[in-house]
């Protein structure tokens, strides 16, 4: 649907909470199917649609998680699904046989303190590949579903740093995945492992210290997909692992970032996702030395953002999923032989007139250093001339990630309650090079934070902005920065409000270590040693500067969160306690007993808006 003219009806929130959300799009082998979680019944199920009939049906019942957070895959024969499924949040993912047929569901083995994702199954149809923490560090298994309990594992790495991503090749002998054993924590490499889990050997390094991933088998068995960060941007090429040839696909210098997806099934073209200021769009390679149509090919797509993108239909199609920061994602099937693109699920909107959605503008403020940051700019409609708004600074998890020209629901629900919203891609996210991702490495809470004080400053002269009343929110890292901002710069913001975020460094490395050992391996290659740099790790946690808090404060966190544990919210909680702070008065707090890192689900959404919505409209 298109937005419509603007529109003086107000967004419920119920009415936007209750839209159903499609996400996890997964063609089938056969390429004539599709599944994903969709929640049109007011809970998340999975489901099929049949790609020629379009016939749509549910495959579960209940058996999925209220708030999946774990992706899922087609058994070869397209006759079931494998999925994990954890327990009010706590990512404790157990493995489940979904047989698509009669819809019976089968639990797999799993070890209670487990972390079990599958990646891929296996061409005899007998087996599965498992990345999973059941060793302690998260790494590679090959799962038997001939077997039951421990005789259906076999682990295939045993590497320190984990392993990620595997896949196996065509004939099922070989496993590609992608791994560190450099002393440069932020270094990635490739391998194969033969599927037995002999025969490892490194297959791709271009540079020690840069990322080079395989992403995806072509159907010789011989070359792969590769992704590497080198040049300075996200590169895309083709691997040949048996004769170490590569070749790349995206240009030298090239001003944007690609990233390798998949072959198509004659093994003509290789998809790649071009990042291009905040927009994500699919692009194909002809991988065929002196092919005709060699080169890149770009689709006659509209402006906006591509939710990844698949070969379907013998190859003859993509699809994926495409949104607009003002318009929520229509699920596309794309027909490379017209260059025309179908609406196959077209995006609902209810009672809700679509007109109302703002589109965002894609700005660049000035930070320290000489500096930009990119970053999406939302205004509310209509605004009267000579009004003072309040406004927010919103800022992303990660921290390697990034906003996106996308559909966003809490920022749209914000600004149609007369919130500016600033969305920042501060130092630390993907999107603007590798010099810009790694700049706050060993400086959480540093330039990063600054680049957020500065979208505060430049919130401030918008001339529709109140300059005494601002506010900055964010889940995850971006909690981390909600809680640290106010504390680093006690003058500037009138609210805070850090969801699911971190206050301790070194509680939170300790509380990793124990319970998701790929994070704390993730952590130190940001922060580095918990040791030799306490004294950092304790300058860049909120809990240290906590007397300094000036600004009002809500913290929200779910109790069974393993990511960013419930620990940070109530340490720092205790702390405005221990200097006498009151609860409720000086500042405020929310804790969730059935909600991990976050929520997807109706229920938890609604009540995490509602209760952000109701505690600006009081406090900003």
């Amino acid at each position: 649907m298109t937005p419509t003219e603007p529109s003086a009806r107000p967004i419920h929130l119920e009415d936007l909470v209750a839209l159903p959300l499609t996400f996890g799009l997964t063609v089938s082998h056969g390429g004539d199917q599709v599944a994903f979680y969709g929640n049109a019944t007011g809970r998340f199920e999975l489901y099929a649609l049949d790609l020629r009939t379009r016939e749509r049906r549910p495959l579960s019942d209940g058996q999925v998680a209220r708030s999946p957070n774990a992706g899922f895959v087609w058994g070869w024969g397209d006759r079931a699904l494998y999925f994990s499924r954890d327990r009010d949040g706590d990512e404790r993912q157990a493995l489940f046989e979904l047989e698509v047929g009669p819809g019976t569901v089968r639990a797999l083995d799993h070890a209670p303190q487990s972390m079990d994702y599958v990646n891929d199954t296996h061409p005899d149809g007998r087996g599965l590949l498992v990345s999973s923490t059941r060793g302690g560090q998260m790494n590679v298994y090959a799962y038997d579903l001939s077997r039951e309990g421990e005789a259906a594992w076999t682990a295939l790495t045993a590497f320190e740093q984990g392993a990620h991503e595997p896949r196996y090749s065509p004939d099922g002998t070989r496993v590609l995945l992608s791994a560190n054993e450099s002393a440069d924590l932020k270094n990635l490499d490739g391998y194969v492992v033969d599927a037995d889990g002999g025969g490892l050997r490194r297959v791709l390094r271009v540079q020690e210290g840069s990322r080079d991933s395989l992403g995806h088998w072509h159907p010789d068995g011989a070359r792969v997909a590769v992704t590497s960060d080198v040049g300075g941007q996200g590169r895309a090429g083709v691997l040949n692992v048996d004769t170490g040839d590569l070749r790349w696909l995206t240009p030298p210098g090239a001003a944007f970032g690609e990233e390798a997806l998949e072959f198509s099934p004659d093994g003509r073209w290789l998809a790649v996702l071009r990042n291009v200021d905040s927009t994500l769009t699919p692009v194909l390679y002809g991988i065929e030395d002196g092919a005709e149509d060699g080169g890149a090919r770009e689709l006659r797509l509209p402006p906006g953002v591509s939710h990844g993108a698949q070969f379907a239909l013998g190859g003859s199609h993509l699809l994926l999923g495409r949104s607009t920061s003002a318009a929520r994602a229509d699920v596309l099937l794309y027909d490379l032989r017209t260059d025309t693109a179908e609406v196959l699920l077209p995006a609902e909107y209810g009672a809700i007139d679509p007109g109302v959605f703002v589109e965002a503008e894609y700005v660049h403020y000035p930070t320290t250093d000489g500096l930009h940051v990119p970053a999406l700019l939302y205004r509310p409609r209509n605004t009267p001339s000579g009004a003072q708004l309040p406004a927010l600074v919103h800022v992303h998890g990660g921290p390697t990630w990034q906003f996106f020209r996308n559909f966003d629901e809490i920022t749209q629900f914000l600004v149609s309650r007369g919130y500016v919203v600033l969305c920042p891609n501060v130092r630390g996210s993907t999107g603007s090079g590798v010099a810009w991702r790694d700049a706050n490495l060993r400086d959480w809470g540093g330039r990063d934070l600054q680049d957020v004080a500065a979208g505060a400053e430049y919130l401030r002269t918008l001339p529709e902005v109140d300059p005494a009343r601002l506010g900055v929110f964010g889940g995850s890292y971006g909690g981390y920065l909600s809680y640290l901002a106010p504390v680093k710069y006690p003058e500037l913001f009138r609210v805070s409000v850090p969801i699911v975020g971190i206050s301790d460094l070194h509680a939170l490395h300790a509380d990793n270590s124990r319970d998701m050992p790929q994070l704390a391996q993730y952590f130190r290659s940001m922060m580095g040693d918990p040791v030799q740099d306490a004294e950092l790790w304790r300058d860049r946690s909120a809990l240290t500067h906590a007397a300094r808090l000036k600004a009002h404060m809500f913290m929200m966190h779910g109790a069974n969160d393993p990511r960013c544990p419930v620990g940070q919210a109530r340490g720092f909680r205790d702390a405005l306690v221990a200097l006498g702070r009151r609860e409720g008065e000086d500042f405020e707090y929310a804790e969730f007993d059935d909600q991990g890192h976050g929520a997807s689900d109706v229920e938890g959404r609604t009540r995490s808006y509602r209760l952000l919505a109701d505690y600006l409209e009081r406090r900003l």
